[in-house]
């Protein structure tokens, strides 16, 4: 791997993270045009991938700062009011949120964990997968358009809406499926708005990419003995860097818009992949 192909991959790991078009089909792809799959092992590339996702975390980190200060200090206080025999409507409100994240997280967490043998073996090579997951998963988006009725806004997440949240990022241990897409067309069933819906599914994205990503941050520079640290870190900060400006892209987007053009080209992009597949690429 060279400083050219650690750029390339930050920048698709950047844009892919966010928008819901998944980052596991398009890098397994680039990885293939560029020859990489004959240089390095899959251990390796999943290795250097698990931490460039850092750069991602650290972007969506920066962007919403105010937002997790504020929710972190509000479940802190909120919690210890409660604990302290003060169950007021402020008390539950300023931590509401806090355990929202983390009830949203429990279940990718529990299948991540009793699943991981599966979920970092072929699986995550298999263009078949990725590509049907592309395919399938713009459906799931569409009829959640068709049917959520967008009215709900971040204040008034609720248990149900955080466990079908959650159980919809389960879906994205599955490649080609998005994290972002899966959580986001979760939420719109719920009836979050857009822009609800997405700023719900960037604060999930932190405990699950901090998870995967610190966890195996000492596992992963191993395997990756041989690979030159200034392409990993080159690739990491150039994934932040993305990362930020895709959050900030998309936010603004569904605001004014619908996820139509994502569900169009995910369906493009599986068709591609599938064709692909049969080609034995």
């Amino acid at each position: 791997m060279n400083l050219f192909h650690a750029i390339i991959l930050g920048i698709i790991q950047g844009l892919t993270e966010f928008i819901p078009i998944s980052s596991t089909g398009h890098l397994i792809i680039a990885e293939k045009l560029m020859g990489l799959d004959q240089t390095m092992s899959p251990q390796q590339i999943t290795a250097f991938i698990a931490v460039i996702q850092l750069g991602t975390l650290a972007a969506v980190i920066v962007y919403f700062a105010s937002d997790i200060i504020s929710i972190t200090l509000g479940f802190i206080h909120g919690n210890l009011r409660m604990l302290r025999g003060q169950r007021d409507n402020s008390a539950r409100k300023a931590s509401r949120l806090g355990w929202m994240i983390i009830i949203g997280t429990i279940p990718i967490a529990t299948v991540g964990l009793l699943a991981k043998k599966i979920i970092e073996g072929e699986l995550t090579k298999n263009l078949f997968v990725i590509g049907t997951s592309l395919i399938v998963w713009a459906l799931i988006l569409w009829l959640a358009e068709q049917f959520g009725n967008r009215r709900r806004e971040m204040e008034q997440i609720g248990v149900p809406q955080a466990v079908t949240v959650g159980i919809a990022q389960a879906f994205a241990l599955i490649p080609g499926s998005s994290r972002s897409g899966t959580t986001i067309a979760g939420a719109l069933f719920t009836g979050l708005t857009r822009e609800a819906a997405a700023r719900f599914s960037f604060l999930l994205s932190i405990p699950t990419i901090a998870s995967s990503g610190l966890l195996e941050l000492n596992e992963a520079l191993q395997i990756l003995g041989g690979t030159s640290m200034a392409n990993l870190v080159v690739a990491t900060i150039v994934s932040g860097i993305v990362g930020y400006a895709s959050i900030a892209f998309l936010i603004n987007y569904l605001r004014k818009h619908s996820t139509k053009i994502f569900i169009i080209y995910r369906l493009i992009a599986g068709a591609i992949v599938l064709f692909l597949a049969f080609r034995h690429f």
